[in-house]
C-alpha cells in the first residue's frame, strides 16, 4: 500500500468506527499531537492514551465529533497530509471547521500524527477545559 492508501485507509476507519481497522493501521507506540487549549490538548503517547482521548470525545459529543469531508490528500517521502472537514454537537455548542490531519507513515503503519485546527479556539471552547 501506498502512503496516501495508508491514510485513506486511516480515514475510512475514523469515519466508520472500525476501531480493528485503527488498531491495524496504527503503530503500537503512535504519538498523536492534539492542538489547542482545552480538556484532550497535548500528546498522547500508544494507543491506550489515544484509545482514552478518542473515546473521551465521542462520549463528549455523544458520538456526533466526525470528519464530514475529506478535501485531498498530499504526499511527501512518509509524510502525507489529509485536509479534512470537521463537526460536533455538545451541549448546545456546534463544531464545524476545515482542518489538516499530518500523517507520518514508517514501513506500513501511521506512527506519528499532528492536527491543525483552523480555529484553534472554537474548538477549545466546545471541548472546554
Amino acid at each position: 500500500m501506498s502512503n496516501i492508501d495508508i491514510a485513506k485507509a486511516y480515514i475510512n476507519a475514523v469515519q466508520t468506527g472500525d476501531q480493528a481497522a485503527l488498531g491495524n493501521i496504527f503503530h503500537p507506540n503512535v504519538v498523536w499531537h492534539q492542538p489547542g487549549n482545552n480538556k484532550f490538548s497535548g500528546t498522547k503517547n500508544g494507543m491506550a492514551e489515544l484509545g482514552a482521548m478518542l473515546g473521551g470525545m465521542m462520549e463528549a459529543s455523544a458520538g456526533s465529533f466526525a470528519i464530514s469531508k475529506v478535501n485531498r490528500y498530499l504526499a511527501n517521502d512518509d509524510l502525507v497530509a489529509v485536509e479534512i472537514e470537521f463537526s460536533g454537537q455538545r451541549d448546545g455548542l456546534k463544531l464545524a471547521q476545515p482542518g489538516i490531519d499530518l500523517l507520518r507513515i514508517k514501513d506500513g503503519k501511521v506512527v506519528e500524527v499532528w492536527l491543525f485546527s483552523s480555529d484553534p479556539a472554537q474548538e477549545d471552547q466546545f471541548w472546554g477545559r
